[in-house]
Parts: C-alpha cells; sequence; structure tokens
C-alpha cells in the first residue's frame, strides 16, 4: 500500500460518525453517485486473491408489482388494492385494468410479503423485487 494511502486510511479513522456522514454526502454530489451500504467490515478485511465473490445482501426495501389479475377475481382484488394503499376506486381499477403494474415502489420486506399474501389471496399474481 502506498504511503498516501495508509495516511489517508488513518485520517479516516480519526472522523466522527457526523463527519463520515458529511464526507458521504460531499463525494455523492462531487461524483453524482449514491452510495451502496457498505459491506461488513469482516468482508472487507477477507484476502481477495483465490476468495469466492461474497453472497449478496439480502434486500431489505421489495417493490411490489401486481403481475396478473383473474378476469372474474378484479372486484375482490380493487378492494384489496385500495385497503392496502388508500387509492380511490377509479386509480385501483386502473391499476388493476392494467396489470403488470406496480403496486408499490418500496416498502420493507414484512410490509411487501404481506400486501402479497393479501393479494393473492384475493386471486392477483404478485411479484416482489428486491431494491
Amino acid at each position: 500500500m502506498s504511503k498516501n494511502l495508509e495516511q489517508l486510511a488513518e485520517e479516516l479513522s480519526g472522523l466522527t460518525v457526523l463527519d463520515m456522514s458529511k464526507l458521504k454526502e460531499m463525494l455523492e454530489n462531487k461524483w453524482g453517485v449514491k452510495a451502496a451500504a457498505a459491506a461488513p467490515v469482516a468482508m472487507m478485511a477477507a484476502p481477495a486473491a483465490g476468495a469466492a465473490a461474497p453472497a449478496a445482501a439480502e434486500a431489505t426495501d421489495y417493490q411490489v408489482t401486481l403481475a396478473e389479475a383473474a378476469a372474474d377475481k378484479k372486484i375482490g382484488i380493487i378492494k384489496v388494492l385500495r385497503e392496502l394503499t388508500g387509492l380511490g376506486l377509479k386509480e385501483a381499477k386502473e391499476l388493476v385494468d392494467g396489470a403488470p403494474k406496480e403496486v408499490k415502489a418500496s416498502s420493507p420486506k414484512s410490509e411487501a410479503e404481506d400486501m402479497k399474501k393479501k393479494l393473492e389471496a384475493a386471486g392477483a399474481k404478485v411479484t416482489l423485487k428486491g431494491l
């Protein structure tokens, strides 16, 4: 490791959590990127040569999509959608008629699974996509 990198590592180690957060925001703005969640320290310290790629971390937020709505079950699906999302009758009907459509852009895993379970019980086909 070069002397500059060692010096930088030492300086970064001395930052407070608040300072690190500010630095992250500054770098995101300067470079026009969004930082991903940090990997655990143990994974970063693993040897790179010959090591297997670490398994992808499980997503914490999920996109809920109405993939398909059975024609004979649309009314029940609309009722469940209105209950889950607070949509009006017209908006819920348009969502069901326009399937596949996104129901919720981002929700925690437990909420997304609950939505999926309720919609499938009403006769819909739902997909979850980890973000």
